[in-house]
């Protein structure tokens, strides 16, 4: 199970360990988005400390209707306490956790502030 906190802003906040391109794990904090349906986001910086392998790039359409080009990189996450193969869009903003990581688990969340989070795969 991974688990979170709520923070002031109502925000979901999730701890997840991310591997750096020697396999060495980092623990990561993300906001949970449901409007994101890839897996995760991380900052330019943050993917270069990392030392993740460019793939490819792509874009989207943000909330405010602007389209935005990003570079995606291969990443692998420790998810369900096994490391899992994703895609991570380099955009300079707060991390973001995307419901493709969410996809066939339970999400259970206590919404005020320190209240608590909790995700598990569906049985």
């Amino acid at each position: 199970m991974l688990t979170g906190t709520v923070n002031a802003h109502n925000e979901l906040v999730i701890g997840l360990p991310v591997q750096d391109g020697a396999g060495q794990a980092h623990h990561m904090e993300a906001i949970l988005d449901t409007g994101f349906t890839g897996s995760l986001t991380l900052p330019s910086s943050l993917v270069a400390r990392l030392d993740l392998r460019w793939r490819s790039r792509g874009d989207a359409i943000l909330p405010n209707g602007n389209v935005e080009e990003f570079d995606v990189y291969a990443a692998t996450v420790i998810w369900d306490g096994v490391p899992r193969a994703i895609l991570v869009q380099a955009i300079d903003n707060a991390p973001l956790l995307g419901m493709a990581l969410l996809a066939r688990h339970d999400l259970r969340c206590r919404v005020i502030a320190g209240g608590t989070v909790e995700i598990e795969p569906v049985p």
